[in-house]
């Protein structure tokens, strides 16, 4: 008989509830570890997702300012905004940076500066913000993109403005430009005021008005779609437009200025002596700031800064020049207010001039002199060296270091303008600075001319021009006169240079004849003059040449020949513009320079006239251009062993000695 297994009905229902205890209760568990999650997500947490939720379908977009305009004191514009679009990427958004960045070369012809300038970019930006890469897209480029706008995930075109200048090369260097910010700009930036701005102020009055140009920057609430793409537009807050500039600048004048240089190098600054404001304001040649407003090519820019006639370079506040005879009548001032000459001190000149003891000649740029009894009035007309060399010597470095700092020399103007260098007006702690010597006796005379290490700006000339005009009175040059509605007061000038009346009415009386006397050095461009014009030729010197040896300008190539100088203001009787202009190697004050400051006299007087109903309709009245020769004789050599001091306009020096190159 085989054994039989039974069965335990009772274990086995022990078995089967024991099972189903432990399923019910791990699905009780789970289920209530699901409810309470359920809880915490939609309770606990409701309001933190459903913000989380917003912001993933509403975003928050800068909106840039609009930048202020610019305008002359006419209202014509001169700096305006035209709408442009940009290309911009935002790399959350993308499936595939490199991939999309591959699609937009194939479809723009993308080049490496803007791919460089992106990949720094998206180093910095700040999450969901677009990081630009091509701005101001022409109508094609904005076509081949719409076109294939589904397959660019994360990329965004918006309307925008771009600054735009409609004078280009004329204005270049007085407005600058506009340009991208860069790294360096970056961290000294608001990061708030530039949001969704992507250019600053770089040169000129744009940069150093930009905090007013700027405005302040808007916000606009978007829904977008999973993609990123914007569906509508929430709410918006508008941005604060820049505040408009009104300048003192007349672009008929600037034009003029401009034109009369015509192909040579150089720059022109007219003041209107009254309240300093700045008329026209030349560097020659300029560039077409539009080029920097996107971004230039490096191939453009190369051109530009490797020009041998230097475009970038803002001769009026950055050039350094000899200013030759143009001190005469700031120095014969002093010479008559410190008493070491008076009204009637003649000297006999024999066409030099030696140091007491000293064997050495310092030559004046006429040979064989001015004659027997040359005085101040003389000195000043004729431009007599030997004049201001006995004049210089007794009254010593000091008085002239004090009087040229008085004039404008050797410090800034304090112009609304960036970068403005200082020149140099040389004292004996300056030269003990800088060249770790002591001054000595023959600086003094060059000094006394304009030369040696005596430097000065285009600028500076026409502030020094200006406060003799005014009898000394002292107003730093400005180009605003309004920013928005607001007029900039003006007030009384910052300070007044004190001098006898009778001296000043001296040296204006001759600087008078140097254009209206027979023998003036500027009387080529009296002819016709209905008005007065008060002025000064001057010539500085670019190489030296030996002593004994002729300044002989067939034998210098362009670059080496002398600069031409020439300051003035008019009507003498009421002055109400001054004038400093250079002529890069132009030669003569008196046959390059002078002509070019009658012609903007001229027109100015034209549009005075228009202006005021005096000759209703008349067109702007330019004389012809004057003979190239000069009317006096060239100079002779008047040496010092010094080294010619550095000029904007570098040129091999032939020789260490220096000369009186006032052949006016």
């Amino acid at each position: 008989m085989h054994d039989r297994a039974f069965k335990d009905p009772q274990r086995e229902y022990r078995l089967f509830y024991l099972r189903l205890g432990v399923a019910v209760l791990g699905l009780v568990v789970l289920t209530g570890i699901v409810l309470w999650r359920y809880y915490y997500l939609q309770v606990v947490r409701h309001s933190d997702f459903a913000t989380q939720s917003e912001n993933n379908r509403v975003h928050v977009r800068p909106v840039s300012p609009t930048r202020g305009l610019i305008y002359d004191r006419n209202g014509v514009l001169l700096a305006d905004n035209r709408a442009g679009f940009s290309l911009s990427i935002v790399v959350e958004r993308t499936d595939n940076l490199d991939t999309l960045l591959a699609e937009l070369d194939s479809l723009l012809k993308l080049d490496d500066e803007e791919l460089e300038r992106f990949q720094r970019q998206t180093q910095r930006r700040k999450p969901y913000e677009p990081v630009p890469l091509r701005i101001n897209l022409s109508e094609k480029e904005q076509a081949v993109l719409a076109v294939n706008e589904y397959r660019l995930h994360g990329v965004e075109i918006t309307a925008q403005l771009v600054r735009h200048y409609p004078h280009g090369e004329l204005l270049s260097h007085v407005l600058g430009y506009v340009g991208r910010i860069n790294d360096q700009e970056l961290p000294e930036l608001d990061p708030v005021r530039y949001s969704g701005t992507y250019v600053i102020g770089k040169t000129g009055v744009e940069k150093f008005y930009e905090d007013e140009l700027l405005g302040d920057v808007g916000y606009e609430y978007v829904e977008t779609n999973a993609r990123g793409r914007v569906m509508r537009m929430l709410e918006r807050i508008a941005p604060a437009v820049g505040a408009d500039l009104t300048l003192h600048l007349d672009i008929r004048l600037q034009q003029v200025a401009y034109d009369a240089l015509g192909e040579e190098r150089g720059a022109v600054v007219l003041l209107d002596t009254r309240n300093g404001g700045v008329l026209a304001m030349v560097s020659k040649p300029g560039f077409d700031a539009n080029q920097f407003v996107t971004g230039i090519s490096y191939k453009n820019y190369q051109e530009l800064l490797n020009s041998p006639d230097r475009p970038l370079f803002d001769r009026v506040m950055q050039g350094q020049y000899p200013p030759g005879s143009i001190v005469k009548p700031v120095f014969g001032l002093a010479a008559l207010e410190t008493g070491v000459m008076s009204m009637d001190t003649a000297i006999f000149d024999p066409g030099f001039y030696r140091l007491p003891n000293h064997s050495h000649k310092y030559r004046d740029w006429k040979k064989g002199g001015h004659g027997s009894r040359v005085n101040l009035h003389d000195a000043i007309v004729q431009s007599c060296d030997t004049y201001f060399y006995t004049a210089g010597v007794r009254m010593g470095i000091d008085n002239l270091h004090a009087y040229g700092v008085r004039f404008g020399f050797g410090e800034k103007t304090g112009i609304d303008l960036p970068a403005e260098r200082t020149g140099i007006m040389p004292s004996r702690d300056w030269k003990k600075g800088v060249k770790g010597v002591s001054w000595y006796p023959g600086d003094t005379v060059n000094t006394s001319i304009g030369q040696g290490f005596m430097l000065t700006t285009p600028l500076q000339l026409a502030v020094s021009a200006s406060r003799v005009a005014s009898r000394g009175e002292i107003r730093a040059p400005r180009l605003v006169s309004r920013i928005g509605d607001t007029a900039l007061d003006q007030g009384p000038p910052d300070g007044v240079i004190k001098g006898d009346s009778r001296h000043w009415d001296y040296v204006i009386n001759a600087m008078t004849d140097v254009v209206h006397g027979q023998r003036g050095t500027a009387k080529i461009i009296a002819k016709d003059l209905d008005y007065r014009i008060a002025g000064k030729t001057g010539t500085a010197q670019v190489v030296g040449i030996r002593q004994g040896e002729t300044y002989d300008a067939a034998k210098l190539s362009k670059q080496q020949r002398d600069h031409a100088l020439f300051v003035a203001f008019a009507p003498v009787d009421n002055p109400e513009v001054a004038i400093g202009i250079i002529v890069e190697n132009g030669e003569h004050g008196s046959s390059t320079a002078a002509p070019i400051a009658r012609k903007i006299f001229d027109s100015y007087m034209t549009f005075k006239a228009e202006e005021t109903g005096g000759i209703p309709g008349v067109e702007t009245v330019i004389p012809q251009d004057a003979p190239s020769h000069s009317p006096a004789e060239p100079a002779v050599p008047a040496a010092t062993g010094n080294s010619l001091p550095a000029t904007a306009n570098p040129a091999p020096t032939q020789t260490s000695q220096q000369r009186s190159a006032d052949h006016e």
